[in-house]
């Protein structure tokens, strides 16, 4: 049995599971436990316009000075917070899931698409990643979830600022790709590659402005 709490945030955050596929590689017998055993990443979009303004929006103008090019810094490194549920205002997305026991290395390099409908007419502001993992071998499943729809937990989630916002009516789309993986420089931390499209009511205050972007950050 290998017993191992290796989730960081985003869930690959400081690259622990590394060790955990070393000690199963070398050390578990055969039909042996690996708790846990699963784990799935999830991907909604939110409304968050009052930390935008405060946080990012707020280098337009620091007591008269506009300090704006600290804004891409400030966007460049996503925000690990919890999410209040009632911020979600669009369908939820699986975008990675793994059998812990067989799952190599290479498949901790995450790129999956995305298509999420919005809930209501509502603005969309940053997309919010978490993961949930599950306890499978033994009598009765158990999943541990770091869900912005259950209680909060250690984890809580990990929100990625969209460079635009978009005003989305129920039942339109954005879509896109999300790239995770450990920097190059640093396995510890991660590298997101965000590629997103939209054409719907409006952006950034424009009716019917179309946009495809792709931005990128890093969590460290």
């Amino acid at each position: 049995v290998i017993v191992s709490e290796w989730m960081g945030y985003c869930l690959l955050y400081e690259a622990m599971f590394d060790s955990v596929l070393l000690a199963r590689d070398r050390w578990l017998a055969p039909g042996g436990m690996l708790l846990p055993d699963k784990a799935t990443m999830y991907i909604t979009a939110i409304e968050d316009e009052k930390y935008k303004n405060e946080k990012i929006h707020f280098w337009d103008n620091v007591y008269g000075f506009n300090m704006s090019c600290v804004k891409g810094a400030a966007m460049f490194e996503p925000l690990v917070d919890t999410v209040e549920s009632n911020q979600i205002c669009t369908s939820v997305q699986k975008i990675w899931e793994a059998d812990l026991l067989t799952v190599t290395k290479q498949d901790l390099e995450i790129e999956a698409p995305f298509v999420l409908k919005a809930k209501r007419n509502d603005y969309c502001h940053a997309l919010v990643i978490w993961f949930d993992v599950g306890f499978t071998q033994g009598h009765k499943e158990i999943w541990l979830s770091t869900s912005p729809m259950t209680r909060s937990t250690h984890w809580r989630q990990t929100v990625v600022y969209l460079h635009d916002e978009l005003c989305m009516l129920k039942n339109e789309e954005v879509s896109g790709t999300v790239r995770i993986r450990p920097t190059r420089a640093n396995k510890r931390h991660l590298d997101i590659r965000l590629t997103y499209a939209f054409d719907g009511e409006a952006t950034n205050g424009v009716a019917g402005q179309a946009i495809s972007k792709t931005h990128y950050y890093r969590m460290r």
